[in-house]
């Protein structure tokens, strides 16, 4: 995200271009604040949906999927509810939010320093002088951005998977049990298992994801410049949600199924890596398979992307008003 957009009001009778006062940028510590506190914010505001989404995505995986009902979100989450209470909604919040911090800490401050550094290789000047080359160094910086935060902060995505998927046994008793069991069952490698999807499926996401927010954004201000940043940060948060979830969720139902093998001492299910992991699911489930809890994905990231970038651009206007010392 810009700390402003490049963009200008153009008074078609005297031709002058009116460039709104820009914001002050802000330093390294306020930018991966206001990252890591949007993370947090968005993903503990849609916990339950997101542990939901993880939920219908394993199903299949120790069962036969012709047993399987017609996915039903009321029915699922009324189960946990009956089953488990409605904190549980939001287990393994905290090691979503031990991972999220640092993750979105470091994806938006990477986006911003790819971006400019792209910037200055192809030539351009200035953001907003050529679309093209601005919509192609948005979908290199996000993907670089997704690929470098997800390769550092991988281990606590895993454990927040196996934690949000137990049900009735608790086998992981919380993030560093978590941590030193895996390492120890499984090996060091062990908490790097779906890595490889992962990388696969976090580059197009971010960037998709970065691309279709800041190109909305830009449009819509250009358009409507007296127009709320919060609405158009959810706005434009929520359509770029839907946009890269709609591209990368395949990937990200295999990263998940990765994740669990051998979760808790069951067995290995899929033995082939990744793309045999995609013929495995595809051969069991159909195709209809690979998007497996597409529906409350859908209701979980249009709020939470909104949330996420709305959250990150207040506190970086907030931030940029105090003084440095």
């Amino acid at each position: 995200m810009q700390t402003e957009a490049r963009v200008g009001v153009v008074n078609t009778t005297s031709s002058v271009v009116v460039e709104p006062r820009r914001q002050r940028q802000i330093g390294t510590a306020s930018q991966l604040l206001a990252g890591g506190v949007a993370g947090a914010v968005s993903k503990t505001c849609t916990a339950p949906l997101a542990r939901l989404t993880i939920l219908f995505q394993v199903q299949g995986m120790h069962s036969d999927a012709s047993s399987l009902g017609k996915a039903s979100i009321w029915h699922e989450a009324l189960g946990i509810v009956r089953k488990e209470g409605v904190r549980a909604f939001w287990k393994g919040n905290l090691a979503t939010i031990a991972h999220r911090l640092p993750y979105s800490s470091i994806s938006f401050y990477a986006f911003e320093h790819y971006k400019n550094l792209l910037h200055d290789i192809v030539g351009v000047e200035s953001q907003g002088e050529n679309v093209s080359a601005d919509i192609c160094i948005r979908l290199v910086g996000g993907g670089l951005a997704g690929v470098t935060a997800a390769s550092v902060t991988y281990p606590l995505d895993l454990v927040r998977t196996r934690l949000a998927t137990q049900r009735n046994v608790i086998y992981y008793r919380g993030i560093w049990h978590a941590l030193y069991t895996i390492s120890k069952e499984e090996g060091v490698f062990g908490l790097y298992k779906g890595l490889g999807a992962t990388l696969l499926g976090v580059g197009p996401n971010l960037a998709i994801s970065f691309s279709v927010y800041e190109t909305a954004r830009s449009y819509w201000h250009f358009h409507r410049p007296e127009d709320s940043t919060v609405l158009v940060s959810l706005t434009c948060g929520s359509l770029s949600g839907i946009a890269s979830s709609t591209v990368a969720y395949p990937l990200d139902l295999v990263r998940r199924r990765m994740q669990l093998e051998g979760a808790g001492g069951r067995a290995r299910v899929y033995n082939t890596g990744l793309f045999g992991t995609f013929r495995h699911i595809i051969r069991s489930e159909g195709w209809c398979g690979l998007y497996r809890g597409i529906l409350p994905e859908y209701y979980k990231v249009v709020p939470s992307v909104g949330i996420v970038f709305m959250t990150y651009e207040k506190l970086k206007q907030i931030l940029s008003t105090i003084p440095e010392s």
